[in-house]
């Protein structure tokens, strides 16, 4: 019998115990799906959490200050872009395609660095950096690649699976037909001599003097299926 899931009301723990372990498990979780999507994706963000009793708990892949920072000249930008004009909008526009333009240049080069180009300028903090980025990224690709190469295992296990079936198969096939081509070769046999003894008793009732010589030679008479006698 297939068990329902049953879906997990969401409110407000109670037991203060339970909330605390709860609040304590939910925000790793929360801290470590904002890593793997800054890793991932390529994204600059700022997470900040209050726990009941007011503790901070916050995490950034690069600077929280200037994450922040960030998020608020766009907010205030935003609320201003209501009331500019055309020509204030299409210039905020090309502030940010020259932002964006910036962006690209640094990410190219830090994708060079990630490929060991341009990596002479680097201290040891940004190499570090750069060292925890490329083993991370190596180790899904490393999971990646076990996971392919087990699932080729297991199709390459099926088909040999299969194939040993049909040789079998085919092997159980083989020698019933031996058998069968055996049983036939004996019976031609048999059919022949027979037909060989009816010729020579035709022969005999048709010519006498024929019939005496195969009387008196025994090694003709001989060729048929042995009596029971």
């Amino acid at each position: 019998m297939k068990m329902v899931r049953q879906k997990t009301q969401i409110r407000k723990i109670e037991n203060l115990a339970a909330r605390q372990v709860t609040f304590s498990k939910r925000r790793r979780g929360l801290f470590k799906k904002a890593q793997e999507l800054s890793t991932l994706c390529d994204v600059d963000l700022a997470l900040i959490v209050f726990s009941a009793t007011g503790k901070l708990f916050h995490y950034s892949p690069s600077s929280m200050s200037e994450v922040l920072e960030r998020h608020g000249q766009l907010q205030s930008q935003n609320v201003g872009e209501v009331q500019l004009s055309s020509d204030q909008k299409m210039e905020i526009a090309c502030k940010r395609a020259a932002i964006l333009s910036e962006e690209l240049v640094e990410k190219t080069h830090e994708l060079r660095q990630m490929n060991g180009e341009d990596i002479q300028g680097l201290d040891l903090k940004e190499l570090n950096k750069l060292e925890a980025i490329i083993e991370s990224g190596l180790a899904a690709v490393v999971k990646a690649k076990g996971e392919r190469m087990l699932n080729q295992i297991n199709t390459l296990k099926k088909k040999e699976a299969q194939l040993l079936e049909e040789k079998e198969f085919l092997k159980q096939q083989l020698m019933r037909m031996g058998t069968c081509v055996g049983q036939t070769g004996i019976q031609d046999e048999c059919s022949e001599r027979y037909s060989l003894e009816l010729t020579i008793s035709s022969m005999s009732s048709e010519d006498p003097a024929h019939n005496y010589n195969v009387s008196s030679s025994h090694t003709c008479l001989k060729l048929g299926l042995p009596s029971s006698d």
